[in-house]
């Protein structure tokens, strides 16, 4: 595979296909699986048109539990026949003093992210009604359990859980179809959320703006068909298609918001 594999992708994603690259190599060289750190969505979709055509290596992914986002992916020669165990997946509990203190998704993300491990040994983090729990990859889970002790300033514990007890969340999105002057992310954001182009650029700008879970602070960012944006304090939102061109020259689009 030479340079024409670098064209469907964007720039800053260069780095991630080389790593995946190497991953199919090794399954290739040993004969043996390869399982990797837990994926965004985006870097599912990256390792799939990569390996998925392929028939020498496989690939299959897992998170815990099937409404998940974030997943670990498993490499693997033809004769090779995975199961959830070959995943490698602790879920835990986050007991905590409910009555005092309410957590939310990103007081337990950046309490998971102070104790020095990368991103992508943690899954999902699955928050409803007062119940927390959260994924994380089975090698790091003794270190884990050792090491949180607290979420902001609320002591906790930690109490392993069979897969089989995730919190069942479900995805929902409220689609629309809606008309943008351009595919710029300004324009699709201010879409989206409802807001001035002028907030949205300045949102864009001021590092609040995640595009397929990265931060992108250019506001002429162009969106595609996939791509899911996040603002700090909005939500989120998906473009899932883009119809063409009105007679107006504008885009038509298909949007999806979080409910």
């Amino acid at each position: 595979m030479g340079m024409e594999l670098y064209q469907h992708f964007r720039k800053e994603e260069h780095q991630f296909i080389d790593h995946v690259m190497e991953w199919k190599e090794t399954v290739e060289r040993q004969y043996a699986p390869k399982l990797t750190d837990f994926l965004d969505p985006r870097e599912q979709q990256i390792v799939q048109s990569i390996v998925g055509s392929d028939g020498d290596v496989r690939v299959s992914f897992f998170g815990g539990a099937l409404f998940v986002e974030r997943k670990r992916a498993l490499l693997y020669p033809p004769y090779f026949e995975p199961n959830e165990e070959d995943y490698d997946i602790a879920l835990f509990a986050v007991r905590y003093p409910g009555k005092f203190v309410s957590l939310e998704h990103r007081d337990v993300l950046g309490a998971l992210m102070s104790l020095g491990l990368r991103r992508g040994k943690f899954g999902d983090i699955l928050v409803m009604g007062g119940e927390i729990q959260f994924f994380t990859a089975a090698e790091v889970a003794d270190y884990v359990r050792l090491h949180l002790g607290a979420i902001g300033k609320a002591p906790v514990s930690l109490e392993r859980l069979p897969l089989s007890a995730a919190i069942p969340l479900e995805d929902a999105w409220q689609e629309e179809t809606a008309t943008v002057s351009s595919l710029r992310l300004d324009a699709v954001l201010a879409q989206a959320f409802r807001l001035a182009r002028e907030k949205a650029k300045t949102l864009i700008e001021s590092g609040l703006v995640k595009v397929n879970w990265k931060v992108v602070d250019k506001p002429d960012f162009v969106c595609g068909p996939g791509d899911v944006l996040s603002a700090r304090g909005f939500g989120r939102c998906k473009l899932f298609s883009v119809e063409g061109m009105t007679k107006k020259e504008r885009w038509r689009i298909r949007l999806g918001r979080q409910k």
